[in-house]
């Protein structure tokens, strides 16, 4: 089967070839092959989080331990994003498609026979490897099968996988730990990714192989070791003290590799990651979008379940069922805003869905102990058509604009800004939360004196209760009401500091809205026929290829 159909060509008005759209026919069954494949790296992002206590007396090991098991996938996703590029362009995107796959379903089985939490850790590296590249390599492969008047559909498509893996992760790792054991959260990779690699042998071509390209050690080691530190500081920031002599030194060494990177892949004739793409405005503008645009999404996806779980005493289980209803609307408007991205390009859908994702994101701000969560989940989805209508179309206008030989390159550095980015936001709700909930605690604790009424009618309710209802003696019950009112105190505050983190999700939405202004049709048209003069294709591709790509 060949990645490009056939098609009729004509002059564009910039001077290179443009393909017309009549005649085209997606290649769905290499996009689903590539779905399969996307799905699953985007599963095991999230469906080991549901086992941690499980894996904790499993191994019989403390909660630091453990996080490792987390930790470890994402640090060395972060890691082995930014070699993906190169690696698609010297070995080929089938090879490297099937290759991830391979690494990742052998990992997946070795984590399913692991005898220890560090046997464990040390196999999720393994299967890190090829999760982490997937990612990349799957998105590069969509550029380079789908020409650029039809990539919306096809990303929005693929973006189920996206939506759809970290969505499902939690509820399916409860049912399957509760059910089957925790090996099975892995183990079921395992067939997937068998058949995923037998049908890909089939179903996508090959692309050309660059022989002369070298790779860059010195810009590799740069920027996976600036990855490596800013992710580990990230996760581990609240836990160890964002002041901590630890945390400085990595976010100093990450800031001093980045520094270094820029520097040397700017000089570098053959870069591992192009930075000239940066010149290009609307994937620059497209690259800070999708970055606030994570930071935000996942620092609502983060706070949720704390409420649910910590707050309103939900199991993970009830968490995940609460949440699916918002991930499937994601999931299934995505499509829908790349037929309409396609068609009406990508501003107002931006515009119309991050001001949804804002509104609805500041509605969250008012949670409280009594919130309906019937009422919060149909929130949730209300939220999540907006997120599904603006983001793909933001990630798909700045990718259209890229000469299809450059994709690998440009797919590598968009999927690492989002790894960053995703954790970035998680860290930065984390932080905001647990300083906002400190100050309310003071400032709630300050209402709790012996002059006020409220409180002193609140501790001789809850000691009347105990007292008469319980049978608890009197002394013993004024010292539990004055403890149970310390608690609620300290559920209120906890409430309220995810209620102002909620507010800051909300504004950052907003604050993306005026970059869709820079998303219009016509300034991505122009943008895409600037950028195919500007690059000229490698050397080691046929004109056969040549010609192919610029359709």
């Amino acid at each position: 089967m060949n990645l490009l159909s056939a098609r009729d060509e004509r002059r564009a008005p910039g001077g290179e070839f443009m393909a017309e759209a009549k005649g085209f026919r997606m290649p769905w069954a290499a996009i689903s092959i590539l779905i399969l494949g996307s799905f699953m790296a985007y599963l095991d992002s999230s469906i080991v989080n549901v086992a941690i206590p499980t894996l904790r007396s499993a191994f019989a090991v403390g909660a630091d331990e453990v996080e490792w098991v987390i930790t470890a996938y994402l640090l060395v996703c972060g890691v082995a994003v930014p070699v993906s590029g190169y690696l698609i362009d010297r070995f080929g995107s089938k090879f490297m498609y099937i290759f991830c796959l391979g690494v990742f379903t052998l990992g997946s089985g070795l984590c399913s026979i692991a005898w220890s939490n560090s046997a464990l850790v040390f196999f999720r590296v393994i299967q890190a490897m090829g999760g982490g590249m997937m990612i990349p390599v799957s998105m590069s492969m969509i550029r380079i099968m789908v020409p650029r008047s039809e990539m919306g559909m096809a990303l929005g498509v693929w973006g189920l996988s996206a939506m759809g893996g970290p969505a499902l992760g939690p509820t399916l790792g409860g049912y399957l730990v509760v059910n089957f054991g925790w090996p099975w959260i892995f183990t079921i990779n395992i067939p997937i990714g068998l058949t995923t690699i037998f049908l890909s042998m089939f179903l996508l071509e090959e692309t050309p192989r660059g022989k002369g390209l070298r790779f860059d050690l010195p810009g590799f080691l740069l920027i996976s070791s600036a990855a490596f530190t800013l992710l580990l500081a990230l996760s581990k920031g609240q836990e160890k003290g964002w002041n901590s002599l630890f945390i400085v030194d990595l976010l100093i060494y990450s800031v001093f590799g980045l520094v270094l990177f820029i520097i040397w892949e700017w000089k570098n004739p053959q870069p591992l990651i192009d930075l000239r793409l940066l010149k290009n405005r609307t994937y620059f503008v497209s690259l800070m979008a999708v970055s606030l645009s994570n930071i935000a999404m996942y620092s609502v996806i983060y706070l949720i379940p704390i409420y649910v779980q910590s707050v309103r005493g939900l199991t993970p289980l009830q968490s995940g069922m609460l949440t699916m209803p918002s991930a499937i609307a994601t999931a299934l408007m995505m499509p829908v805003s790349g037929r309409l991205v396609d068609r009406f390009g990508a501003m107002p859908l931006c515009i119309v869905g991050f001001a949804a994702a804002g509104y609805y994101s500041y509605q969250l701000h008012t949670l409280s102990y009594s919130c309906d969560l019937n009422e919060l989940r149909w929130m949730l989805v209300k939220r999540s058509l907006g997120l599904g209508l603006a983001m793909m179309p933001m990630s798909t206008v700045g990718m259209k604009t890229i000469p299809r030989y450059l994709a690998s390159r440009a797919s590598a550095l968009n999927n690492l800004l989002r790894q960053i980015s995703g954790s970035f936001g998680i860290a930065l709700a984390t932080y905001v939360m647990m300083q906002r909930q400190a100050y309310h605690e003071v400032r709630l604790g300050d209402t709790l004196t012996w002059s006020s009424y409220a409180a002193l009618d609140a501790i001789a309710r809850l000691k009347a209760v105990m007292v008469t209802q319980l049978g608890v003696p009197p002394a013993q019950a004024l010292f539990a009401a004055k403890a149970a009112l310390g608690s609620i105190l300290a559920r209120e505050a906890a409430i309220a500091g995810i209620d102002d983190a909620m507010l800051l999700a909300a504004s950052i939405f907003f604050m993306i809205i005026p970059l869709g202004l820079f998303m219009g049709k016509k300034a991505v048209s122009a943008e895409a026929r600037l950028q195919a003069k500007r690059f000229k294709p490698p050397a080691y591709l046929s004109e056969e290829w040549v010609r192919r790509l610029q359709r």
